[in-house]
């Protein structure tokens, strides 16, 4: 993990983490992370430092850094690495030194910082998704927390040589917490080149497909599937020919680095 102000920002000493995987995954818990990235959000204003760097970890994300390089060096990079995955939860106990207590999905994180980020005042920015489907996320969460600020949205599609001024007009708009929805490693990949461009912003979360969820083009899975660690095969019954090929590879790697690469 890079080196950060998270001690002077939130008083306490590090990010505690255990090893699942090859990768240092956090431990905190749902409330704990969303309380923690606000209060680091809050502390971090007027202070033009680099935002607290925070993403996640599933079947996908540790099969790909399992085979990639580069890309577990751009995991590495991150303050913060969520648990977004059920096995990870399930097995945490058996193969690591701390076991986890429960799975901190995005899609569930950003309603707990919502509730507390409306309270607190603080500021959000959607960066990611088709503009329809970023227009509707940004509704459906106004719609769901009335008060809620949005210093700004844009949707992801975008040309190299116009990431730079999307980084310039996030960094005007002053959000607090900047909610980046590129997909993997897409969305790695622009973190680690603006960090230090993004100065200013209290927190960087890297969301995934976020936003689809929140604008109702995709569904949520079931509870009961959620919590038996089925999701994937609900996202696999709505969209077969994108993701059957996907899970029958990424699955198998993911559990083996899991039991074999954890301490």
């Amino acid at each position: 993990m890079r080196p950060n102000d998270l001690s002077e920002m939130t008083g306490t000493k590090a990010e505690p983490s255990t090893n699942i995987g090859g990768l240092p995954i956090s431990v905190l818990g749902m409330e704990e992370s969303a309380r923690l990235l606000v209060r680091i959000a809050l502390r971090a204003r007027g202070k033009n430092a680099v935002p607290f760097y925070s993403t996640s970890a599933n079947g996908q994300v540790i099969a790909l850094a399992s085979e990639d390089q580069d890309f577990r060096d751009l995991l590495w990079q991150a303050d913060q690495i969520h648990p977004d995955g059920m096995p990870m939860v399930r097995l945490s106990g058996y193969v690591s030194s701390e076991e986890l207590t429960e799975r901190v999905a995005t899609t569930d994180l950003v309603h707990a910082v919502a509730r507390l980020s409306q309270k607190a005042g603080l500021r959000f920015y959607f960066f990611g998704a088709t503009p329809d489907g970023n227009r509707r996320a940004v509704a459906n969460m106004r719609e769901q927390y009335p008060d809620l600020i949005f210093a700004g949205a844009r949707d992801g599609y975008f040309k190299p040589e116009e990431e730079a001024g999307i980084v310039a007009e996030i960094v005007r708009s002053k959000p607090d917490i900047l909610w980046v929805g590129l997909g993997v490693p897409r969305e790695q990949e622009f973190v680690s080149r603006n960090l230090e461009n993004l100065r200013g912003i209290g927190v960087i979360k890297t969301s995934g497909g976020l936003f689809d969820f929140l604008s109702g083009k995709n569904s949520r899975a079931p509870r009961w599937m959620q919590s038996a660690g089925l999701e994937w095969v609900y996202r696999t019954m709505l969209e077969p020919k994108r993701l059957l090929g996907r899970y029958l590879k990424t699955n198998p790697a993911a559990l083996w680095r899991i039991i074999f690469h954890s301490k």
